[in-house]
């Protein structure tokens, strides 16, 4: 019963170590009996690798636990938490190796019998009680027997966990990663081990992506991720090969994994004809056969791309095909290069973001036999590619692909917008400084001349040799003129 109190415990670190952005881990290691020469061996690279693993996908910040599990009995609960910690940049991995350095195969309460497995209560009980059904990710390294009560059918148990793989709600994403690892014990050999990755939820399955995109896992692990879940979306990916037919325009590769039309403003041509390459996203599975279809999003506007080809067959991961296809570009929807978008995307780029849909419809998939001989190799006997064949229920699938359509505006436009609002500004100046400037008037009083100074705009009085006022005198940008002249006044402009 402590033992499960201190596996409950660990839930407690996980709902208050993560901080933001944060990814909370379980890391379960199997310690039945079936794993007995992985212990036993001297030169098992087994704790060592759950160490390193344990280094490279916890990040400072991350909350961890680290269990071991067999089969729960009464008297010997399942898991049970070794180290529960807040991850930082120096210690995980010792840590970690330190927790394992005791770990021995499990027995069961009151018996030398060695431990039973059970795979499926493991990792529900990471989702349910360490995670508390918040998401994260579980990792399982395990020999693949799944054996509850030292049950022999073990391919009935491989399909209760194969159902809670698939149907499983609060799994959102599942790779595994089969290693080759021989030992031999006192009692077994083994051949190979298997460490799976379970994203719980959205946040999970995003952080699980990362973490392959990183390639951080691959410092350990050099081996391919297979998939298991999900097989309904992201199964292909295409690469764009080549446009035409489309002048100023230009496709590639995004360093978001997503495409980029990068476009000329003067560009106007409404449909570019396009060659891709499709790929197979879903290693280990070959898609026998789809059906292709296809549309693109741009701009607020949803368009059908037409596909040269809309059946797919036999595409294995890792070897593209050809695929052409005819898609209408949003030029309409481009801001003139005098426009104030453009104006201000000058230098830059204008992105206009958007996606491509690939719809596969009638899918089949079936599982490559270079993985199937691959896993007989390193499980023999083990029936646990059934594991891997996927679901009745899977017979679509969805792809997205984020495109961003960027048009360059270069500096003319602007640089012809500057030198006019300079020369206006220098206009303006001139012109302030022409109103500012005094202005000299003669003005000849009773035969007497006078020289007068005024800004345009002002009005003066003008008085002759007694005083008194017989006129004004009125100043503008085009000159002078005489106001309010007295009647019989002397008073005229110039001599």
């Amino acid at each position: 019963m402590r033992a499960a109190i201190r596996f409950l415990c660990s839930l407690l670190l996980l709902a208050f170590a993560s901080g933001a952005g944060a990814t909370p881990h379980v890391i379960l290691v199997q310690n039945s009996g079936w794993m007995e020469p992985f212990y036993s061996d001297p030169q098992s690279r087994f704790k060592p690798l759950v160490g390193a693993l344990a280094g490279a996908v916890v990040q400072p910040g991350d909350a961890l636990v680290l269990a071991a599990f067999n089969q729960s009995l009464p008297g010997a609960p399942s898991p049970k938490a070794l180290l529960s910690m807040k991850a930082d940049e120096k210690t995980t991995r010792s840590r970690v190796n330190a927790a394992l350095a005791k770990l021995d195969t499990a027995r069961k309460p009151n018996s030398s019998a060695l431990a039973d497995t059970d795979l499926g209560e493991a990792v529900q009980a990471a989702i349910t009680t360490a995670l508390g059904g918040k998401p994260g990710i579980v990792w399982l390294v395990t020999n693949n027997r799944n054996s509850p009560n030292n049950d022999q059918a073990t391919a009935a148990r491989n399909r209760e966990f194969y159902e809670l793989i698939h149907r499983g709600a609060a799994i959102d994403k599942v790779v595994a990663f089969p290693l080759k690892m021989p030992v031999q014990g006192r009692h077994y050999s083994a051949n190979g081990l298997m460490v799976y990755a379970f994203a719980v939820g959205k946040e999970g399955s995003r952080a699980l992506d990362g973490l392959l995109v990183s390639r951080r896992i691959a410092r350990v692990i050099t081996e391919q991720p297979a998939r298991l879940k999900p097989l309904d979306r992201d199964t292909v990916r295409l690469v764009p090969a080549q446009v035409e037919n489309a002048p100023g325009v230009a496709f590639s590769q995004a360093p978001n994994g997503g495409l980029r039309a990068d476009v000329d403003p003067d560009a106007r041509t409404p449909r570019a004809s396009i060659r891709w390459q499709l790929e197979n996203a879903m290693y280990p599975y070959t898609i026998t056969s789809a059906t292709l279809s296809a549309r693109s999003a741009l701009a607020g506007e949803e368009r059908k791309i037409e596909l040269a080809n809309t059946r797919v067959s036999n595409l294995a991961p890792g070897k593209p095909v050809p695929l052409g296809s005819t898609m209408q570009l949003p030029v309409a929807q481009l801001p003139d290069k005098w426009s104030m978008a453009a104006m201000k995307s000058a230098g830059s780029a204008y992105v206009l973001p958007g996606r491509i849909e690939l719809h596969l419809a009638n899918q089949r998939l079936e599982l490559s036999q270079a993985f199937r001989q691959r896993m007989a190799a390193l499980f023999p006997g083990d029936p646990l590619p059934d594991i891997f064949t996927p679901p009745a229920t899977v017979q679509a699938s969805n792809a997205v692909l984020p495109i961003e359509v960027r048009v360059h505006y270069g500096m003319g436009p602007l640089a012809a917008l500057g030198g006019i609002a300079a020369a206006l500004l220098a206009a303006a100046a001139a012109a302030a400084y022409a109103y500012g400037r005094p202005r000299v008037a003669q003005v000849t009083v009773e035969d007497e001349l006078r020289t007068m100074r005024a800004r345009p705009g002002t009005t003066q009085p003008i008085y002759d040799k007694a005083g008194v006022q017989v006129a004004q005198l009125k100043t503008t940008l085009f000159g002078h003129q005489l106001l309010d002249l007295r009647e019989g006044a002397q008073v005229r402009l110039g001599r």
